[in-house]
C-alpha cells in the first residue's frame, strides 16, 4: 500500500485513519466512520497546499501528519538539534529495500505543486487520563512498572561496563538544526490513529509534587512530516484549546492567528515544553528516533528526584514485516551507577511494523536521584522470516536545567517503560 494510501482515496473502511482524497490532491476529505461500515460517508475538509522546503510554517497552519495521518494545527515552532548517527557512519549503506521504501510518490495538487505521500501510522502507548488535564501519582506514571527482579534489572558499577558505556554514549555525532512544531491534534481523529495522543506530560506544582499531568491532543511534529492544507471553515479543528489559543483572521494566511492566551501559555510552560535534541539511528532498515524532555525536579526529605520524559518512534523502512519482542536499556547516572533494564515489548505491547503500518510511537518516563545521566540500549526484533536481530537505540543525554536544585549523592533510578 502506498505511503499515504490511508489518507488518500481508499475503498477500505478500516479504523486506522479518518482521511481520504477524492481526486489526488484536488480536495481533502474526512472519512466519517459509522456502524455498519456501509454507512461510511466522505466530506470535504480542505485543499492540499504545496509543502514548504525552505521556510517554516506559521502559527495557525492546518496540516495532515505524513506518518500518522491526523489533522492538526501549528501552534509555534521549536529549533532542535538532530543527531543522526547514520550520517556519521560510513559503514551504513541503504539497502535496495530501504531505498524503495523511502521513495516518494509525487501527487500533483490543485496548484500544480507536488505533495509527497507519507507512511501510515503505528501503535502507541496508553496513558491514563481523566479529562483535559489529568493526574496520577508519580509512582504510577510508570504504572505498568515491574520490580527490578521482574524486569531483570540490575545496578552495576561502571568499572565493568566502561567499554560499553563509552562505545554507546561518547561517540561524537554532530547535530544539525531542524525545525519542529508544537501542534494540536483534532480530537475527532484520536480514536483512529495509532500514535499516542496524550504523550505530553508535566509535573504538578510544588504543593502537589506527587502528581503527573497529561495534555490530550498535544504533539511535536518535524517540518518534513507536515502536509499543509487550507479550508474556509472558521473552526476546522476540534480541540478544546483551539479557540482559546487561535483566533480567526480571514485576511491573513493562514487565516488563524495566535491569541494572547497562547503566547502567555508558551512563555509560562516553556521549560517543560522545550524541544532541544533529537537522536536517530537505523539498524537493518529499522529507524529509531528518540526525543528526551526534562520535566523538573521534585524534592523529598531524603533527596532530590529529577524527571524526564522521552518519546520514541520506530519506523520500518524495509519491505519485510518485523515485530518488537524485547527491550534492553542501560541507564547511567551522574553518580557513576549503571543500571540495566530488560523486559518483554514496550509499555505492555509487542508492536508489529509492516510495510502497510510501518510506524510505532510511544512515550515513557525515567527519574534519577542525580541531575544528569544518559540512556541507550537495544530493541530485539523478529522478522517475518524468523530472523532475530537487535536494533540500536541511539544514546541520549538526560540533562537537568541549570536553575534546578541538584543532588548527585545518589544514583538510584526509576525504571523506564512501564
Amino acid at each position: 500500500m502506498g505511503v499515504l494510501q490511508k489518507i488518500l482515496w481508499t475503498q477500505h473502511a478500516t479504523r486506522t485513519t479518518s482521511f481520504g482524497v477524492l481526486n489526488p490532491a484536488i480536495c481533502i476529505v474526512k472519512r466519517t466512520l459509522k456502524k455498519p461500515a456501509s454507512q461510511t460517508r466522505l466530506a470535504e475538509v480542505g485543499r492540499l497546499e504545496p509543502a514548504k522546503a525552505d521556510s517554516k510554517y506559521e502559527t495557525g497552519q492546518l496540516f495532515l501528519h505524513k506518518i500518522f495521518g491526523y489533522r492538526g494545527v501549528v501552534l509555534f515552532p521549536w529549533k532542535a538539534r538532530v543527531y543522526d548517527r547514520d550520517l556519521h557512519n560510513p559503514n551504513k549503506q541503504k539497502t535496495p529495500a530501504a531505498t524503495a521504501a523511502q521513495t516518494t510518490t509525487n501527487i500533483p495538487n490543485a496548484g500544480g505543486a507536488n505533495v509527497a505521500r507519507g507512511k501510515t501510522s503505528g501503535a502507541a502507548d496508553k496513558v491514563e487520563t481523566a479529562g483535559a488535564s489529568t493526574k496520577s501519582p508519580l509512582e504510577e506514571s510508570s504504572d505498568t512498572a515491574k520490580s527490578p527482579s521482574a524486569e531483570n534489572t540490575n545496578t552495576q558499577t561502571p568499572s565493568s561496563n566502561t567499554a560499553d558505556a563509552n562505545e554507546s554514549s561518547t561517540k561524537e555525532v554532530k547535530g544539525k538544526v531542524q525545525t519542529f512544531y508544537q501542534v494540536l491534534i483534532d480530537s475527532r481523529d484520536c480514536p483512529y490513529i495509532r500514535a499516542q495522543t496524550e504523550a505530553v506530560t508535566f509535573l504538578g506544582n510544588q504543593d502537589s509534587n506527587r502528581s503527573l499531568y497529561a495534555i490530550p491532543g498535544l504533539d511535536y511534529v518535524s517540518h518534513d512530516d507536515i502536509m499543509p492544507y487550507s479550508t474556509t471553515e472558521k473552526t476546522p479543528l476540534q480541540h478544546e484549546l483551539f479557540e482559546k489559543f487561535l483566533g480567526y483572521a480571514p485576511d491573513k494566511d493562514p487565516p488563524f492567528e495566535a491569541k494572547d492566551t497562547l503566547k502567555t501559555w508558551q512563555e509560562k510552560n516553556h521549560p517543560w515544553l522545550e524541544l532541544s535534541d533529537v537522536h536517530k539511528e537505523t539498524t537493518e532498515n529499522i529507524r529509531v528516533t528518540v526525543i528526551p524532555f526534562y520535566m523538573g525536579c521534585r524534592e523529598t526529605p531524603a533527596s532530590s528526584v529529577y524527571w524526564w520524559r522521552y518519546s520514541i518512534r520506530l519506523e520500518n523502512l524495509g519491505m519485510m514485516t518485523v515485530q518488537l519482542r524485547e527491550r534492553h536499556w542501560r541507564i547511567f547516572s551522574l553518580s557513576g551507577t549503571l543500571e540495566t533494564v530488560r523486559g518483554r515489548g514496550v509499555v505492555g505491547q509487542e508492536p508489529i511494523l509492516s510495510p502497510r503500518l510501518p510506524a510505532f510511537q510511544y512515550s515513557s518516563h525515567v527519574s534519577l536521584q542525580a541531575p544528569s545521566g544518559h540512556m541507550w540500549g537495544t530493541f530485539r526484533l523478529e522478522r517475518e522470516d524468523g530472523h532475530m536481530f537487535d536494533c540500536k537505540i541511539p544514546p541520549f543525554s538526560l540533562e537537568s536545567k541549570p536553575e534546578e536544585p541538584t543532588n548527585a549523592n545518589s544514583g538510584q533510578t526509576k525504571n523506564p517503560e512501564e
